[in-house]
Order: structure tokens, then sequence, then C-alpha cells
């Protein structure tokens, strides 16, 4: 028997597809116990579509993640155009921290599906976020901004103390300092230094 190959998603399947990550990102992020028939519901699609799309929550919350994820790994190379590679760095970092205190609901939909672990580059694999501040330190270390050496797990490590803040507190000034801290931490032993 000849199987059949996958053709393209009809633009209603892409639509519908399209509607139900939008509602679980606002929905999860809000609470990470959102039902998921509550979110079929709200994106217009019956069970059927919803489950034929994503079989169960992990595979929902992972593909929202991921997708939040590379939203956010994607600005990288759009700050190294239009800024020096400490500044794009630095302006990175925050906004990754601005992702993962407006995320927090969804962050919590993470570990509750265990599909990664939240907080460490290794949990996303060598995905989107690695690739980001792979290319950021690489351009750092080129321009003699930060010290030689620093990989991606020595970064991770570094601003692991970001996903120790809660995100109901006033954690602006807390996530800025610890970021200072780290990219001073980065800038130590930097050849232009």
């Amino acid at each position: 028997m000849q199987q059949r190959k996958p053709g393209p998603v009809r633009s209603d399947a892409q639509r519908n597809r399209d509607r139900i990550l939008e509602v679980a990102l606002e929905e999860l992020t809000r609470s990470a116990d959102a039902p998921l028939s509550a979110i079929a519901k709200k994106a217009g699609v019956g069970q059927g579509t919803f489950y034929r799309n994503f079989p169960n929550r992990e595979a929902l919350v992972l593909e929202v993640y991921c997708h939040e994820v590379q939203q956010v790994s994607d600005t990288a190379s759009q700050l190294l155009e239009t800024r020096a590679p400490d500044q794009a760095l630095r302006e990175w970092m925050d906004r990754l921290a601005q992702y993962a205190m407006a995320k927090a609901g969804l962050a919590e939909a993470m570990r509750k599906a265990t599909t990664c672990t939240h907080g460490s580059l290794a949990g996303l694999g060598h995905g989107p976020v690695t690739s980001a501040v792979t290319l950021l330190l690489r351009a750092n270390e080129e321009a003699g901004t930060i010290r030689p050496g620093v990989t991606p797990d020595d970064f991770a490590l570094a601003i692991s103390g970001l996903w120790q803040i809660d995100p109901h507190s006033d954690w602006q000034p807390r996530a800025e300092r610890l970021l200072d801290l780290v990219m001073d931490g980065l800038r130590a032993g930097a050849p232009g230094a």
C-alpha cells in the first residue's frame, strides 16, 4: 500500500490552527489550568478540530511556548543589525525578561506539561534561544566587548536568577539589576575593556 504524502494545509485549517494558538496563548498566560474545551470554544472550533491539531494539552502548550520563544529569539539578529553587539545583547536580555514575566502563566503551564525544563536552554534543546544566545555571544566576542569563551550554557547559568523573580511583584528593577550584573560580568576580562 502506498502512503499519501501530506499535502498543503487548507487555508481554513491553517486559520483554525492559528486561532487556537492565539487563544491558547492568551488563556494559558492568564491561567496554566485553562480548560482545553474553553480554549476550543473561544477559538470558535469544535472539539474534533481542536484535537486534530493538538491531541493533548502537552502538544498545545509546547507549540504555543515554542512559537513565543521563536518570537523572542528572532529579535537577536534584528538588534544586531541596528545596535552595537553589547547593546544588542543587553537589550535582548531585557526582552527575554519581559517575555518571562509577561508569560508567567504560560511558563507554569510548561512546568505542568513537563515537556521541557523551564529556565534552561538545554530544556529547549539547541533551538531558537540557544541560536539567539550563540549569535549574540559570538558577535560580542568578535567585537571584544565580552570575555572570550562564554558559552550559551554559561549564559543560561548567569541569568538563571531571572526565573526566581516573582512576576506578580515589582519585578522590573530586580530584573534590571540582575541583568546589569550579568552584563558587567560578561564585560570583565574583555579584550576591548
